[in-house]
């Protein structure tokens, strides 16, 4: 995952032919001054020089405050289940940039990634693109390069004026609402509500992942008379205990016919949409498939278990919403005399003391890192605003490696330790427990 743009650096010339990916992708740091600058006005310049009409694809388009990235998944795997030729772009990465845009359940490769960034490098012109924009187009013409018959599209940033929404979405989910991001998107779920139901057009299904729509939402839906499902209206989830497992049975009931959900690794809200989603798009997909296909589905850095005896789980909630469903994840797993150890790094525009509040009952022990990059706290810092959400015994650690490595010498087997907070920081833990 590459570092924030540097606004004052000097833009570099072209990548000239035989460039890498990476030589590409320093390219698309230094050309615009900004690294967030939310406009559809200059992606839709370069957009209409690369497409002349809109691509024959079906677009689902993901929006939402947490659970997209498990929502794209759900829905790539069960449409490719049900026989189509499935485009998925996401955002950001773990490792590899290449991890953005997947091509019918495979990373794309490096000569296909570098073939789109010369197209839209050609069709921009003197047209100004983000970092974001740039590689949104390129799997653009990635996907059309490839003749794929579905392309699930997650939004990067709230949902208006992001540049995913530069094609109109055919489907579209909205995974939640919650607080994020509060200097692009505003301070409320009325007004995040109204920036992310931005992804809506006029008569399109769509699905509303959980059971408290802002009023935004609502509103935008009814105007344009989108036919939206919503949790607990038009389909419904129960839990029942299993014995044996730390994590309850998930029943779907849609349409009176009944889905078993997994409700380990992935929230089942999105995995519940991508049901609903997909039973709209291809009916003909039998029940025991998508049990199937959702039994074994993972994503990397969501609720990932990467070690044992400890076990070591690496998940990528970064403000209050996400860390409350991971709390529950953690919560559902730990017995009598079994501790949870927890990593964590944050950037400094992100509600540490919310995330802290919503963590504390189920942390038993604190591994602060500092994150050294333009954004990054530093553990002294988050140690501080920890202390105003109450948690005071924190220790902190100059990196993800010192505090992960303390964290893994104080357990014991029967422990858990849980890496969490930015991208970066599960990046990097990630790396460290894959070698």
């Amino acid at each position: 995952m590459p570092p924030p743009s540097n606004p004052s650096a000097q833009p570099p010339a072209s990548p000239g032919a035989g460039a890498t990916v990476d030589q590409w992708l320093a390219y698309l740091e230094a050309i615009h001054p900004t690294e967030i600058d939310l406009g559809l006005d200059r992606v839709l310049v370069v957009m209409r020089r690369l497409f002349r009409r809109k691509p024959q694809a079906r677009i689902i388009t993901v929006a939402g405050t947490n659970g997209k990235g498990s929502a794209v998944a759900a829905t790539e795997a069960l449409l490719r289940a049900a026989g189509r030729r499935v485009g998925a772009y996401t955002s950001p990465h773990l490792q590899r940039y290449n991890e953005r845009v997947r091509l019918n359940g495979d990373d794309i490769s490096d000569d296909a990634l570098v073939r789109a960034f010369e197209a839209v490098e050609a069709a921009r012109g003197n047209v100004s693109l983000t970092y974001f924009e740039f590689g949104t187009l390129a799997a653009f013409v990635a996907f059309a390069d490839s003749g794929l018959d579905d392309w699930v599209l997650e939004v990067g940033l709230g949902g208006r004026l992001d540049a995913v929404n530069v094609l109109d979405a055919d489907f579209a989910i909205l995974t939640s609402v919650d607080i994020d991001h509060v200097a692009f998107l505003g301070d409320n779920r009325e007004v995040i509500g109204f920036e992310k139901a931005g992804v809506l057009r006029p008569g399109i299904p769509a699905i509303y992942a959980d059971t408290d729509p802002p009023r935004s939402v609502l509103q935008q839906a009814a105007a344009q008379k989108v036919r939206l499902a919503m949790l607990g209206r038009d389909y419904q989830l129960s839990s029942e205990p299993q014995s044996g497992s730390g994590f309850p049975e998930v029943i779907l009931d849609y349409e009176n016919q009944p889905v078993r959900l997994p409700a380990g690794p992935l929230p089942v809200k999105s995995m519940a949409a991508a049901v609903v989603a997909v039973r709209q798009l291809e009916p003909g997909l039998s029940v025991s498939a998508i049990e199937q296909v959702l039994g074994s589905l993972s994503v990397p850095g969501r609720f990932e278990r990467l070690g044992s005896s400890p076990d070591v789980y690496l998940d990528v909630g970064h403000n209050p919403h996400a860390a409350e469903w991971l709390a529950g994840q953690l919560n559902s797993l730990k017995s009598s005399g079994r501790r949870v150890h927890a990593v964590y790094g944050a950037l400094a525009d992100k509600d540490v003391e919310g995330v802290g509040k919503a963590m504390a009952g189920v942390v038993d022990a604190w591994y602060l890192s500092s994150l050294k990059l333009p954004r990054g706290l530093s553990a002294h810092d988050l140690q501080a605003r920890l202390a105003n959400a109450g948690i005071a015994d924190a220790s902190a650690f100059e990196s993800v490696g010192e505090a992960l490595e303390s964290a893994l010498s104080a357990c014991s087997p029967e422990d858990i330790v849980v890496v969490f907070g930015s991208f970066f920081t599960v990046a990097e833990g990630r790396e460290i427990l894959l070698r």
